[in-house]
């Protein structure tokens, strides 16, 4: 039997008023009243309730008038929740076009750099953007921002300027990322190297145009140890701790405190060139290092110098270990390509390898810090 309006007006706590044609008034302990669809799904033949709104917002002319239109979206073969949900990721979409990739951009670093601790790193994400992406696709609406669009952004640079340019794409990829996650786009991101832009002609670097930092050899460690242990300056600390970790300049420069529980240290993706985290194991003696005042590659330049005649760089730091657990230990090749966080085999082998190394990988530190520290009194 149809329903009333005196009956919608009266209907108390609990009841659960049907109008005919799956159309039904529910009533909560509260005297809340709400219009409810119940129908079966076409699509997944299971029962489904459709809320139509509220009592007092809705008239019951208006919740049948919805229900009819519900009806005739099943007619067709349409599930009516799925249909509006579709309709609002639609009007989401076409809201977006009015938000261009520059003020998206704008809108997600200023909601991240509070967690940046360093300025430059600020300052590099927003300069990148500014002289080489936004001049391209700043003014075009996030959700337009296509395969052609980012590479008409990174060809000019690809070869001139290597590091940037991977820097740039890196950054277009994590902004449409968080754009698709907030319904503003749809579809795989344009920017995405693996499997995308990798098959696209970006050339990767030729073996002749990658140019080695000058690394300490691994036999003059200790000693350079020895000397570096007496100076108790920020400076020293962590360069210490850049060579117990193996890890790279700006990894240790950008370090959170946070980012360190208990002997591991995560270091998130966005600081990471193969642009997934990193776990690395700590000994006693890196913790022992912490905490430091962060400080220029130039100022541990000069601090290796201060401790060495050999010419040596920070970076190169990490070949010294690298050769020292080539040539003096018996650890797989693949234990210490995980510490240096690269990328060994395709991504599927090389997570099952960063899960299953690290017990392997704390055993390659300490016996480096064992190495580094021989014949060494350690200031901690």
């Amino acid at each position: 039997m149809a329903l009333t309006a005196l009956q919608v007006k009266n209907a108390k706590p609990g009841d659960k008023l049907t109008d005919g044609g799956g159309l039904r008034l529910d009533v909560d302990r509260n005297g809340n009243r709400a219009w409810v669809f119940r129908y079966t799904s076409p699509v997944t033949s299971k029962e489904r309730y459709a809320g139509l709104g509220s009592a007092g917002d809705v008239s019951l002319a208006q919740a049948r008038d919805a229900a009819q239109e519900a009806r005739a979206l099943i007619r067709k073969g349409l599930d009516p929740i799925e249909h509006r949900k579709e309709q609002r990721q639609a009007a989401k979409v076409e809201a977006s076009r009015s938000i261009t990739f520059k003020a998206y951009a704008e809108q997600f670093i200023s909601g991240r750099e509070v967690g940046w601790r360093n300025d430059k790193h600020r300052q590099q994400w927003r300069n990148s953007l500014r002289d080489y992406a936004y001049p391209v696709i700043g003014h075009l609406a996030v959700a337009e921002v296509d395969t052609a669009a980012v590479l008409k952004v990174l060809r000019p640079i690809w070869s001139a300027l290597p590091e940037t340019a991977r820097r740039v794409r890196g950054r277009i990829e994590a902004i449409l990322n968080s754009a698709k996650a907030e319904g503003l786009r749809t579809g795989e991101n344009p920017a995405l190297w693996r499997g995308h832009l990798d098959q696209v002609g970006l050339a990767k670097r030729r073996k002749s145009d990658v140019k080695h930092h000058p690394a300490l050899p691994y036999a003059e460690m200790p000693q350079f140890w020895k000397s570096l242990v007496t100076d108790t300056s920020d400076t020293a600390r962590m360069l210490r701790w850049i060579v117990l970790t193996a890890c790279r300049f700006n990894e240790a420069r950008d370090m959170d405190g946070a980012e360190v529980s208990g002997d591991l240290w995560t270091v998130p993706a966005i600081r990471m060139k193969a642009e997934r985290p990193h776990v690395v194991p700590l000994t006693p003696l890196a913790i022992a290092q912490l905490p430091f005042r962060p400080v220029s590659d130039v100022s541990l330049s000069s601090c290796i110098k201060r401790h060495t005649a050999t010419p040596a760089t920070t970076h190169g730091m990490r070949s010294t270990f690298r050769d020292w657990a080539g040539d003096c230990t018996s650890f797989p090749r693949d234990v210490a390509e995980a510490a240096l966080a690269h990328v060994v085999g395709d991504e599927t082998e090389a997570a099952y390898r960063r899960s299953t190394a690290l017990a392997k990988r704390r055993e390659l530190m300490a016996a480096w810090a064992n190495y580094c520290t021989k014949d060494s009194v350690n200031v901690r």
